[in-house]
């Protein structure tokens, strides 16, 4: 693994690099081959609230997870035990039903962060968009796009329909159940 770590109103010590790298490299037992994707990390603070999103692009999953807790190493441990959680769900629940299934193999694709992430601003009657994402959709059914969903804890994910071939999106309802939204044919 090769790490990306950065700091926003902190200075990420030796100690704190070697740590976060110890941590997270435990999680490549889960894998057959040695992880070869670069680990972004980003450590901040604000309002003495100790806060670390990690996120690993691999070719067939992404893995993301973000923490805060007022002491940063006990955060690093948090979001480790999180990413860990997420690679086991995978394994199991994805891939042992397409495997049953014999589908081919399944992407996850990073949206946007949380909506207050991705800002769309008003400005005098014009609209601006300020992130603009691309990404490849893979057919999966209904079920296995809020699996993928809520593993990378988003609120709404957009996929490709394996019956129909048509883009659908689905979405957690305020209700906490979960919506479809598919075009009319």
């Amino acid at each position: 693994m090769k790490f990306n770590i950065r700091g926003e109103n902190i200075e990420v010590t030796g100690s704190m690099r070697d740590y976060v790298e110890k941590k997270i490299s435990k999680l490549e037992r889960y894998f057959d081959a040695p992880l070869t994707s670069e680990v972004h990390v980003n450590l901040s603070v604000y309002n003495d609230e100790q806060r670390i999103e990690v996120t690993i692009p691999m070719t067939n999953l992404l893995l993301r997870a973000e923490d805060q807790n007022l002491d940063m190493y006990a955060a690093i441990d948090l979001v480790v035990d999180k990413l860990e959680r997420q690679i086991r769900k995978y394994k199991t629940k994805v891939n042992r039903k397409f495997r049953q299934e014999g589908s081919p193999k399944h992407v996850f694709a990073e949206l946007e962060k949380e909506a207050n992430s991705s800002v769309i601003t008003e400005d005098d009657d014009e609209l601006e968009v300020v992130r603009t994402k691309r990404f490849n959709l893979k057919p999966m059914d209904s079920e296995e796009a809020i699996l993928q969903m809520d593993m990378l804890g988003h609120s709404f994910f957009v996929f490709t329909n394996a019956a129909s071939g048509d883009t659908n999106v689905v979405y957690r309802r305020n209700d906490g159940r979960y919506g479809l939204i598919e075009p009319n044919s």
